[in-house]
Parts: structure tokens; sequence; C-alpha cells
């Protein structure tokens, strides 16, 4: 997609009314036909999956895919309860692709296995709903969009903030000029996490297949603290808090800033300051970012993200959140919570306060299928912001300045950082073409 057209799908998107290129996105539903789906990975952020979709009266879980057996048990269980009738249990996530009824998944996996399998499902035909981040490396989530471009299927990323009105409402201000021209905008990302602990490698519990739950990655072995809940916090699994739930509000950033393309120089500083423990992401984390004059705007415009997860205090009224510097004024948003607008001198000129709507990005997701409208969160758009994960976890790696091609989507002259792009796979049917 060039450069020109990418601009106008992006800023179209934003407001939710882009239509997809070619009638044959949309699918041949009646107002009242029922959708069947599957869940795969139906723990954790899963699980509020499974009990968000079955209170839609159009969508029925005919399969849940869990590695883990008890896990499995759990999640058919609850989607019996709300569904009316058992969906199927499985362990491989191919035999909720094979199933030619089903019409789109659901993926919450581990990080690691975002990618893969919604690239699977898109070459099965399926829509895709994948959390965030969407990729666990920038190459991934190019490989991701021409999947589903390719294939002519919805791709929603969970970054639930671009359906939750109280969000679109403040993005609609800032993009409105009630701050006037925005050239820096501020993350943070400031709550407590705990210690995992320093554990050894052990033995897989019984219930669980290990060995699919690594999938393409490479092998280690089974180490308590580093599978349910805590994989994120590991190189090969996640993507740090960064891309966890700094995701959340660095999406939120992207879209008020109206930049429809990767930051040009990335440098970043940061490591693990407070945790005595196995993580390997940093706990504390700062990273500046610059866009190219013409990307989105007239003028350069600059991102910064700064992180510390062993905070125990609110930081500008809000744990995680965001800040818009404007000519005029500044934009303080807190993506789960509210936001507030100031004016000159610092005088209050609005306030909001709200939740982030799962169900409303849910119907999002189904109504573009119907449509063929782009999601508010397509994946091109979870993309961008996931890209961003990368670089500034990249740059905090090798702890310098990196020149990043927007286009090319690679990193120059440093031979350390630029085959960070990309990731080791080993030899497995999850791994994606073209890696």
């Amino acid at each position: 997609m060039g450069g020109t057209n990418r601009r106008g799908f992006l800023k179209t998107a934003a407001a939710g009314t882009a239509a997809l290129s070619a009638a044959s996105y949309a699918r041949a539903a009646g107002a009242n036909e029922r959708f069947t789906v599957g869940v795969i990975g139906p723990g954790g952020m899963g699980t509020a999956h499974v009990r968000t979709l079955v209170s839609q009266n159009d969508v029925t879980i005919s399969h849940v895919c869990d590695v883990d057996r008890t896990r499995l048990a759990t999640a058919v269980k609850n989607a019996t309860a709300a569904n009316g009738r058992e969906p199927a249990g499985v362990a491989d996530l191919r035999r909720v692709l094979d199933q030619r009824p089903v019409d789109a998944v659901f993926i919450a996996t581990p990080d690691h296995w975002h990618a893969p399998a919604a690239i699977l499902a898109l070459d099965a035909g399926k829509h895709v709903y994948v959390e965030k981040p969407c990729s666990h490396n920038i190459r991934e989530g190019r490989l991701m969009v021409e999947a589903a471009r390719r294939h002519r299927k919805v791709c929603q990323v969970g970054t639930q903030s671009r359906s939750t009105e109280m969000n679109k409402i403040a993005i609609q201000m800032v993009h409105e000029g009630v701050i006037g021209e925005v050239l820096s905008v501020r993350v943070w990302n400031s709550q407590q996490r705990r210690n995992i602990g320093k554990m050894k490698p052990s033995e897989p519990p019984a219930g669980l297949d290990y060995d699919t739950w690594l999938g393409p990655a490479p092998f280690v072995p089974y180490q308590a603290n580093r599978a349910h809940g805590v994989w994120r916090w590991w190189h090969a699994f996640g993507a740090g808090d960064m891309g966890n739930d700094g995701v959340h509000d660095i999406d939120i950033a992207l879209w008020g800033l109206q930049v429809d393309t990767h930051p040009s120089t990335i440098t970043a500083i940061g490591g693990k300051y407070f945790f005595d423990d196995d993580q390997e992401w940093p706990d504390t984390q700062y990273v500046i970012c610059e866009y190219d004059a013409g990307n989105g705007g007239k003028k350069p415009r600059q991102f910064v993200f700064e992180q510390r997860i062993w905070s125990p205090y609110v930081q500008e009224g809000y744990e995680n959140g965001c800040t818009f510097y404007g000519d005029r004024g500044m934009f303080v948003v807190g993506h789960s919570e509210g936001w507030r607008v100031y004016g000159p001198r610092n005088k209050e000129i609005k306030t909001m306060s709200g939740s982030v709507d799962l169900p409303a990005h849910h119907r999002n997701f189904f109504q573009c299928i119907r449509s063929g409208n782009r999601p508010a969160a397509d994946i091109e758009i979870g993309h961008l912001g996931a890209s961003l994960c990368h670089l500034g976890n990249i740059a905090t790696r090798v702890r310098r300045v990196l020149n990043f091609d927007p286009k090319s989507e690679q990193i120059h002259n440093d031979k350390e950082a630029s085959p960070m792009v990309r990731r080791q796979y080993r030899e497995h049917w999850g791994t994606p073409r073209g890696v």
C-alpha cells in the first residue's frame, strides 16, 4: 500500500467509516444471521472474550482451543453456560480452522502465537480478532497485513479504545484543534507489577501440551515462571509491558497524532532497576521517537514513552495514559478512565469519565464483516502500534539511536539491532511463510 493511500485510509479509519477496497470483503449475511466463532486461547483475556461474545445474540461459540486441559475444561464450561450449548474443546488450533462453518476466530494466546495463529486463520478463510500486541516482531506484523489484504478478510486488533465512545470523543476534539496544533505526545505506564521469582527448568504439568505452547518459537525447557500469565516478561514469548499495557496508550497517542507510518528515529534507555527476578524486559524505560515532517502533518512529530512498573502511584490522575501537547493547551487521556483538557495556563476546559467498551469493539468487528468496512483497529493500525513497541524495546536493548526506514521496515547501519526486526523460528507447522 503506497504512502498516500495509507494516509488516506488511516485518517478515515480513525472515524470508523473507511470502506474496504472491494465489496468481496463483506460477508453476504442477513441482519439476523448468526456468526459462528472459535476462541483460541480462552484463558485470561480469552475468558473475557468468551463471556462478552455470548452476550451478543448473533454469535455462537462453536469451538474453544487451549493447550492446557484444565483451562480448556473451564472455557468449555464458561461457553456452555452462556451459549446454551457445549462448544467443542480442542487442543490444536488447526482443528478450529478446518471447520467450514466457523466464520471468525478470536486469538488470545501468548504474544508469540498471535501472528502465526492469525496468518493461519486468514489463510483458512476466517475473519480474525487478535489480541494486542498483534505481533511478536515487526516482520510478523507486515505479514499479517499482507495476509488480511490477500484474503480480503477483516482483521481487528484488541485495542478496544478505538471503539470506546469517550476515547473517540477525545480524539475527535484533538483532531478538531481544541488544543491547537499537536506536535508532541507523552505516554506513561505507571503501575505495580509483581516479582516473578527465580526458577529452574522442570517438567511441564501433565495437562499442558508444552511443545504446542512453544509453537514455532525456539525450544527452551519448561519453567513455571515462563508459562501462563508470565510469558510476557520473556524475550522469546512477549514484548514486555510496553507491548502489554503500554500498547493501549501508545495506540491512542498515534491515533491523536494522526501519523500514518513508523517513526524514522528511535532512541531509548532503561533496564531492570527494581525487580531481582527472571524477567528479561525492562521494568524502567524511557523511549523517544521522531516522525519525519510530512508524515501525517506539516511538521515533525515527537513521541515519548515512559515506564515504571514498580510504581505505587498514579500519574497526572491516571495509572496509565497519554498527554497531547498542543500550541494552545494539553489533553490528558486515561484510556480506561476518562480524560481532561486544558487551555492556556492550565485552565480546565472539559472533562469526561468512562470505561473501556469491549462489547463495542466486538460489535464493530462483526459489523465490518457484514458491511465490508475496515474495523476501528484494523491490522494495519495495530501493526503501527505494535511496531513502535518493538522499536522501543530494540532501542532499549542496544541503548543507542536507531535509524529506521518506514517503507522497507528495516533498521539501517546497525548490525546488532537490524536482525531484531525479525526473530528465529524452529521448524514447526505454525512458522509463517516469508519470515
